[in-house]
């Protein structure tokens, strides 16, 4: 897999080439979204590296922060140009792909291999807690702009920036939940992180990573994101026209998949180890992270750069979150996964991919 993120940095040059020589935009938003795939991996990799280093709860919340840098950043760039319901799909589309996509695999490929496959049913059920109430935040600043009559973009405003502090207590509470109070229930997860890596050789009695060197490295990596999205974000209108594609898909589906790539391919790879557990939190600490971290960040951000970003989805947006919430606390309510399991998250990410594909734009 490394191999195949280490050839795919080429494409990082190619799209400098593509952005100065005029190769067109639909070239350009190609070989950046194939150049920040890589970048992702390797940060995630940088930080795990971190974490060893500066311990097990300074490492958790490093692990928490850049697990989901990559889209924070292209979501951050795409905000300061404007593209603002660009980024709302982008949210609801990482939780989506997380929830459905992601855990379909895991469950689809993990079944196949076993015939049933278990997990922690009290991280799972409160995870799923955690995520209907992400629902209900997302739902709140869209029912108040829908029942009432001229609402003023400052007040919808006013209105999401104090649901998304409230959002940002809660995950600093589950933060303090999953490493402090309660971390015996997420020992799983964390021994089979760390078999993970041993599995490349690491033993007892060998040095700890050179902290500095990685910070080093992570600090350039995430100037490399910053610098593909860039590119990406300045060729998205006319790459989308050119290629066919309507923004509510290439934000939903699309964006989604190229930022979490490397996290897709860890948790269907631990899954296929019979690592469940491990693959539920890749997944799901994923999707809370976005929808209790990123997104609130996203509505004070804009608050302070002066761009309208608030909770006011897309109603068809707030569709799919809904319907991917409740057939995931479906499928994890009895602990227990298998492949037909993982094909049903994936039958219905499938048909919320032609339903956004088809979706008339607003």
């Amino acid at each position: 897999m490394n191999k195949i993120f280490f050839a795919m940095l080429l494409f990082i040059p190619i799209s400098i080439a593509a952005q100065f020589l005029g190769w067109g935009a639909a070239v350009v938003f190609v070989t950046a979204a194939l150049g920040i795939i890589p970048l992702a991996a390797f940060m995630g990799t940088a930080t795990e590296e971190v974490a060893v280093v500066v311990g097990p709860n300074l490492g958790g919340l490093l692990n928490a922060t850049f697990g989901n840098a990559t889209e924070l950043i292209l979501a951050l760039i795409a905000l300061n140009s404007g593209l603002i319901s660009v980024v709302k799909a982008t949210i609801t589309g990482s939780i989506i792909s997380n929830l459905l996509l992601v855990m379909g695999f895991s469950m689809l490929l993990g079944g196949l291999r076993y015939k049933e496959q278990e997990f922690q049913t009290t991280v799972a059920l409160t995870n799923s807690s955690l995520m209907n109430l992400a629902v209900i935040a997302l739902l709140i600043p869209t029912a108040v702009e829908y029942t009432s009559s001229g609402i003023g973009e400052s007040t919808l405003q006013g209105l999401s920036v104090a649901v998304a502090v409230v959002l940002i207590l809660v995950y600093g509470l589950t933060l303090f939940f999953s490493m402090k109070t309660h971390a015996y229930l997420y020992d799983v997860g964390v021994a089979d992180l760390e078999i993970e890596g041993g599995e490349d050789g690491g033993e007892d009695g060998e040095p700890l990573p050179n902290v500095w060197l990685w910070m080093g490295v992570l600090l350039v990596i995430t100037l490399g994101v910053a610098i593909e999205s860039e590119l990406l974000v300045g060729a998205f209108e006319e790459a989308t026209a050119k290629l066919g594609l309507t923004a509510l898909f290439t934000g939903v589906i699309l964006l989604p998949i190229i930022g979490n790539a490397a996290e897709h391919a860890t948790a269907v790879t631990v899954a296929i180890k019979n690592k469940m557990d491990l693959s539920l939190s890749v997944a799901v600490g994923s999707s809370m992270q976005i929808a209790l971290f990123v997104a609130p960040v996203l509505v004070i951000a804009g608050w302070f750069m002066g761009q309208p970003m608030d909770l006011d989805f897309n109603p068809f947006e707030l569709v799919a979150v809904a319907v991917a919430v409740m057939i995931v606390n479906s499928v994890c309510a009895d602990g227990k996964s298998n492949w037909l399991e993982g094909g049903l998250l994936l039958a219905v990410y499938t048909v919320l991919g032609f339903a956004f594909y088809f979706h008339p734009v607003a």
